[in-house]
């Protein structure tokens, strides 16, 4: 169920947040074991959250849709006396003193956390492994990647396992995972969400946000997590619009942007095939399609490493000469790796980024949204070091960030949704990028799009 359509049957006491609660703590000892999604699972706190949310809405103080609802969180995000490992080793028995600021939010909101689910180590890497908890499984094909760095968060969500998670973005990790297994994740705006309380990565790219089964669940669990927040330097002051009210205005008029560089570049046939189609379809909504020149888009990649590397060493640096055997192998040759890099090549990249923003802020003058494939490709399958393009081989990591991390460089809003399959048998992301803080007109292009479809209907067989 969406959580419009639980949140219904909540307000009206048909069901309890108790029996929600105890019913995906129970899904989840049935198929977690298979699924890796959980690090820790909070059952007896959410049940005792869950028992004062029942209190308070028979007592008549109902505070909205999100009230009684499980939310899982990714494992970077700090939960009060309650373990926050970041996926890492290092963090094993980590346990902050306070919740973060978009917990606190959710929380405020009547929400219920349900638990804190599986990532890629420290953010770093977009596949979604994890050696020391378990790798997730991806529900449609096991034998595939997820899509990380947000992994659990979008096994747990299409697995039914709970009907809202959090993510965190740096360079994709929200929309990788949604488009690799057939859920929504949106990236919002720069500073829209604050970070506070979410271990970093690289804090100038770094973006939470929400994840669901549906367009409409996202807007509301970004309804909750949005606001300004004085203990983040880079939260924005801008109030927080009903992104649910604005959902439902269409998109008639609208101007989409097909943009001619790279993303459509070098990319798996069907995947081009379907997003195409979506394209097709939101014009038959009624939206224009507007082709769009964007050269310096290539850029992108050089920018978003010069930044994450130095920001990510930076935050790792003590760990790495205290504990360097408590990393994978993976991890620490990628910070060691940006050790030697000088300063200057650093200020460099934040100067190209200076750039980048300001010629991303001219095309959007255009159009009202850029619509592109989320990813290159369908999930590669576990192992995969290497995937081949239009004849040419690229390794499978650059891959996966190669089209997302275009917006976490430039800081504007972006939202994946399912839209379609391909022979394989697995999803297809349509991503939908627009203006810095309106985030809800890519998410009424998405729920447009989404409720013309029956993409979002589906589950994998589990």
């Amino acid at each position: 169920m969406s959580i419009r359509e639980l949140a219904s049957l909540i307000q009206t006491r048909k069901l309890s947040p108790v029996e929600l609660t105890q019913f995906c703590l129970s899904r989840i000892r049935d198929l977690d074991t298979k699924l890796h999604s959980f690090i820790t699972v909070m059952g007896d706190t959410a049940l005792e959250e869950a028992k004062s949310a029942e209190q308070a809405i028979v007592s008549g103080e109902y505070k909205g849709l999100l009230h009684g609802i499980p939310i899982g969180l990714k494992d970077l995000f700090y939960t009060k006396g309650v373990k926050t490992t970041a996926g890492s080793k290092i963090l094993f028995d980590f346990f902050p003193d306070q919740d973060a600021q978009s917990v606190i939010n959710m929380k405020a909101e009547g929400g219920i956390i349900l638990g804190k689910l599986n990532m890629h180590e420290f953010a770093y890497g977009g596949l979604g492994t994890n050696p020391f908890y378990g790798t997730p499984a991806n529900p449609w094909n096991t034998q595939c990647l997820p899509g990380g760095s947000s992994s659990g968060s979008g096994v747990a969500l299409v697995a039914g396992l709970l009907p809202a998670a959090t993510g965190s973005d740096t360079g994709g990790s929200i929309r990788i995972p949604a488009s690799f297994c057939g859920i929504v994740g949106i990236k919002p705006t720069y500073g829209r969400v604050s970070r506070h309380g979410v271990i970093p990565l690289a804090w100038s790219l770094d973006h939470p946000g929400p994840m669901a089964r549906g367009v409409e669940d996202c807007a509301v669990l970004l309804g909750a997590m949005a606001g300004y927040d004085h203990k983040d330097p880079a939260s924005s002051r801008l109030p927080v619009p009903d992104y649910v009210g604005e959902l439902k205005q269409g998109i008639k008029g609208l101007r989409v942007g097909v943009p001619k560089e790279l993303f459509f570049e070098e990319v798996q046939d069907q995947v081009k095939e379907r997003v195409e189609e979506a394209i097709n379809l939101l014009k038959r909504l009624g939206a224009s399609i507007e082709e769009v020149s964007f050269p310096d888009v290539h850029d992108a990649t050089a920018i978003s490493s010069g930044i994450l590397g130095a920001e990510a060493t930076a935050y790792h640096l003590p760990w790495m000469k205290e504990r360097p055997q408590d990393y994978t192998t993976q991890t620490l040759v990628r910070l060691e790796s940006h050790l030697p890099v000088p300063a200057t090549d650093y200020i460099r990249a934040q100067q190209g980024r200076t750039r980048f923003i300001h010629r991303m802020r001219d095309i959007m003058q255009t159009i009202d949204v850029l619509v592109t494939p989320t990813v290159s490709t369908t999930a590669p399958r576990i192992g995969e070091s290497t995937k081949i393009l239009n004849g040419r081989e690229y390794p499978t990591q650059l891959i996966l960030t190669m089209l997302t991390r275009v917006f976490n460089c430039s800081g504007s809003p972006a939202i994946s949704v399912p839209c379609g399959f391909a022979d394989d048998g697995l999803p297809v992301g349509l991503q939908i990028s627009g203006r810095e803080f309106e985030e809800s007109t890519i998410l009424r292009v998405a729920y447009a799009y989404e409720q013309a479809t029956e993409w979002h209907t589906m589950r994998p067989d589990l």
